[in-house]
């Protein structure tokens, strides 16, 4: 069990000391494991999980031959919060209809 203690500071208003509480209790997770557990979900097969990672290793060898076929565009890098995605300067010309406002 985990206690998510707030006091009161200075001169606080009673709603900034009641979003703290929240924003404390959300750091512990506790609401979230309550919900996880509200309905019980019965643990996956070995024979399931195997088959869900085949088909998870045969998605990704198949995203990576249709980026190298050229059929797709790879996707752009995902970062972290709040940090700002760098933008790569376009490399020699544009390949037909590629500069279209579709294929962006």
């Amino acid at each position: 069990m985990v206690n998510a203690e707030v006091t009161k500071t200075g001169a606080e208003s009673a709603l900034s000391t009641i979003r703290k509480f929240t924003r404390r209790v959300q750091g512990t997770g506790l609401v979230q494991t309550a919900r996880k557990r509200r309905y019980y979900e019965r643990p996956k097969s070995r024979a399931v999980a195997k088959k869900r990672a085949l088909k998870r290793i045969q998605k990704r060898e198949d995203y990576r031959r249709n980026v190298k076929e050229g059929k797709i565009i790879e996707a752009a890098p995902r970062y972290g919060r709040g940090r700002p995605q760098q933008k790569e300067a376009p490399q020699g010309p544009a390949r037909f209809g590629e500069d279209t406002p579709i294929a962006r």
